[in-house]
C-alpha cells in the first residue's frame, strides 16, 4: 500500500487516501504494524481520508493512535492531511472541510515553501462539563477546573477541556526534573477511572500573558513532541483560569504554534512538512 508521510513540529503521521478498501476489523492491526518505529514506517498516528465532494472540497477524515485506537480528532493529523490534498492538488481549493467524529473542521492554507505548509483550522467551540470531556466522578460539573487528584500520594490539580477529544491539563511552576516522573503522571492520568474514554494530558507552563510552553502525553501514544488539540486545549485552559490572553503562542519540544479563542471558537495556525513518500508491503 502506498502511504505519505508528514509532520507537524513532530508529531508525525501516515497519510493514506480511499481508506475504504480495507476491511474495519483489520485497521487496527495494519495501523500498529505501520505506526511501530523498529518494524514499520514509525509514526504517532495514521490518517485515512476519502474525498467524498471535489467540487466543495469535502473530505471524510479518520485518524487512528499507533496502539490502533480511533480518537475523535487531531489538530496536527487535520493539517498533516490538509497539507497532503494541497501537495498533491487534490481539491481545487486552498480550501477543506474535514468530516470528522465531532463534527466539520475546516482548514485553509495560508502559505507554503516547497513542502512545507502553514495551515490554519478551526477547531471548534470547547466544552467544559463533565459530561462532555467524559469525565465521571459520580457528580455533575459545570467546570472542572484545578481538581484534585492523588497520584503516587501527590496531589495534581487538573483542568478539564474538549476540543472534540478529551483533555487533562495540569499547571506546573516548572517542568519535571526526569522525563520518566512526568510519563508515569500522564500515564496514570491518562488511564485514570475518572476518564471512561481514557484522556490526553497536558503540562503546562505560563511565560507571560501571550505565551505557553507544554508537554504532551497523549491518549493511545504516549510522549509527543507537538499536539494541535493539546496545544488548542492548553490554550483554553490558561484562557479560562485568566492566566493568558485569548490569542496564546504555545511553545511546543519543536517549534510554536499559534492558538486563538475567538468569541465561541477556538482557531490554531501551525506547519505541516511533507517528509516522504513510500509503498509499504505487508
Amino acid at each position: 500500500m502506498n502511504f505519505t508521510k508528514f509532520h507537524a513540529l513532530g508529531n508525525d503521521f501516515l497519510v493514506i487516501e480511499d481508506g475504504q478498501k480495507f476491511k474495519e476489523e483489520e485497521i487496527p492491526e495494519i495501523v500498529r504494524r505501520l505506526c511501530d518505529r523498529h518494524t514499520g514506517a514509525g509514526a504517532d498516528g495514521l490518517i485515512l481520508i476519502r474525498i467524498t465532494d471535489p467540487a466543495q472540497s469535502r473530505v471524510n477524515f479518520r485518524i487512528f493512535n499507533a496502539d490502533g485506537s480511533e480518537p475523535e480528532i487531531s489538530g496536527n493529523g487535520l493539517r498533516c492531511a490538509a497539507a497532503y490534498l494541497f501537495h498533491y492538488n487534490r481539491i481545487p481549493t486552498t480550501f477543506v472541510c474535514f468530516e470528522t467524529l465531532p463534527g466539520e473542521r475546516t482548514c485553509e492554507l495560508i502559505s507554503r515553501q516547497g513542502n512545507r505548509f502553514e495551515i490554519k483550522i478551526d477547531m471548534g467551540v470547547p466544552k467544559f462539563s463533565s459530561r462532555d470531556i467524559p469525565f465521571d466522578d459520580g457528580t455533575e460539573h459545570e467546570f472542572i477546573i484545578d481538581y484534585p487528584i492523588s497520584i503516587n500520594r501527590k496531589a495534581y490539580y487538573i483542568t478539564c477541556v474538549s476540543v472534540g477529544n478529551p483533555h487533562c491539563d495540569i499547571f506546573v511552576e516548572r517542568f519535571f526534573p526526569a522525563r520518566i516522573e512526568w510519563h508515569q503522571v500522564g500515564q496514570e492520568l491518562e488511564n485514570h477511572p475518572f476518564f471512561p474514554k481514557r484522556t490526553n494530558v497536558e503540562f503546562i507552563r505560563v511565560l507571560n500573558r501571550q505565551e505557553i510552553e507544554v508537554l504532551f502525553w497523549e491518549r493511545g501514544v504516549g510522549e509527543t513532541l507537538s499536539s494541535g488539540s493539546g496545544s488548542c486545549a492548553a490554550a483554553v485552559a490558561s484562557i479560562l483560569k485568566g492566566l493568558t490572553e485569548r490569542k496564546v503562542k504555545v511553545w511546543t519540544s519543536m517549534g510554536q504554534l499559534v492558538v486563538e479563542w475567538e468569541k465561541e471558537r477556538v482557531y490554531q495556525i501551525g506547519p505541516a512538512e511533507l517528509i516522504y513518500e513510500a509503498t509499504a508491503y505487508i
